[in-house]
């Protein structure tokens, strides 16, 4: 009997593992020592013009962060082409250009589309004026009308509510190097797909790819046939992170800010919350957030967080406080 129990703690991992084991970790201060130089090339004006709705982004982290990541994303751009470079010699064929593609995880309100908008500036800005194009992948949502009819809106941002075909699809073309790959378009005041509209990828250099679920591996029976996940075809991926009780705050904090601007259009999908008490927005909003965001959180997005190649994590204020870059 003691040995099967001795066994069984064996083949039971210990909840004191670290789970950051494969990584390496930087403090902000010894981060910031690998930007080496990478010059700024970003105003305070513009900084300020490229935050959240709800994300603050402090200008000297654009420099103590951002900077040394933009510098590591250069290097892993120019290795991935001497890469291809050395694959087409050896098939004996000419080189051809294969856009390099970030992808970029986090929660609801975490501030991905912040960290998308400045890395796309920065990169954009390399001496080699590289193309950087950003796709969400909110327009990938299937549309209410669909959600509604299979019994999806509760269950919105979850991995089944996306049209996870047409994404690869969107993806494979764009890998491949096809000329004017369109991505469908998604409106937070509609809260929607917009129909018949969409924005158009043409061959960029270096793609970024923003969204919830976009590190998830798919859940595939026996019958089904096998299919890439969304994370097969990033060149590099980054997961931002926070804790729960921060991420609750930071959602409550938009969804009130939301409610004195953008819910008061009346195209708003929540305009009927624009004119209700601040106790009552409060109380839905954490019901949203318990109900559908959270869950989301712990069920599928917060499991992804360690299949990314780098991890942003944020204390208060969103302040990145450490970052952690898988060991190659």
């Amino acid at each position: 009997m003691d040995a099967i129990t001795d066994f069984a703690k064996l083949e039971r991992p210990s909840r004191q593992r670290d789970e950051l084991a494969p990584f390496h970790v930087f403090n902000e201060a010894d981060w910031a020592l690998l930007r080496a130089g990478m010059p700024m090339t970003l105003s305070l004006d513009e900084i300020i013009q490229l935050q959240g709705f709800n994300d603050r982004v402090e200008p000297g982290q654009v420099e103590t962060i951002y900077l040394p990541l933009s510098r590591l994303l250069s290097l892993y751009v120019e290795a991935t082409e001497g890469l291809h470079n050395a694959t087409h010699a050896f098939l004996g064929r000419e080189p051809e250009r294969v856009p390099f593609v970030i992808g970029i995880a986090g929660s609801v309100a975490v501030g991905k589309t912040t960290t998308a908008q400045l890395l796309q500036t920065l990169i954009a800005r390399w001496p080699s004026r590289p193309k950087v194009d950003l796709v969400t992948t909110d327009g990938f949502l299937y549309p209410n009308a669909r959600l509604l009819e299979d019994g999806l809106m509760e269950r919105k941002g979850f991995p089944e509510s996306y049209d996870v075909g047409m994404l690869l699809s969107f993806l494979v073309d764009v890998k491949a190097g096809v000329r004017h790959v369109e991505a469908p378009v998604y409106s937070h005041l509609t809260y929607d797909r917009v129909p018949g509209e969409t924005i158009v990828v043409d061959q960029p250099d270096i793609l970024l790819v923003e969204g919830l679920n976009v590190l998830q591996t798919q859940r595939l029976s026996g019958d089904r046939p096998r299919v890439p996940f969304v994370s097969d075809f990033f060149d590099f991926s980054i997961y931002i992170d926070a804790d729960e009780a921060s991420l609750g705050e930071w959602y409550l904090t938009r969804f009130n800010r939301l409610k004195e601007t953008r819910f008061t259009d009346p195209r708003s999908y929540f305009h009927r919350y624009a004119h209700v008490s601040d106790a009552e927005a409060e109380t839905f909003a954490r019901g949203l957030w318990n109900r559908i965001n959270l869950k989301n959180l712990r069920e599928n997005v917060g499991p992804t967080k360690l299949r990314a190649d780098l991890i942003l994590h944020k204390g208060d204020n969103h302040r990145i406080t450490k970052v952690a870059l898988r060991k190659v």
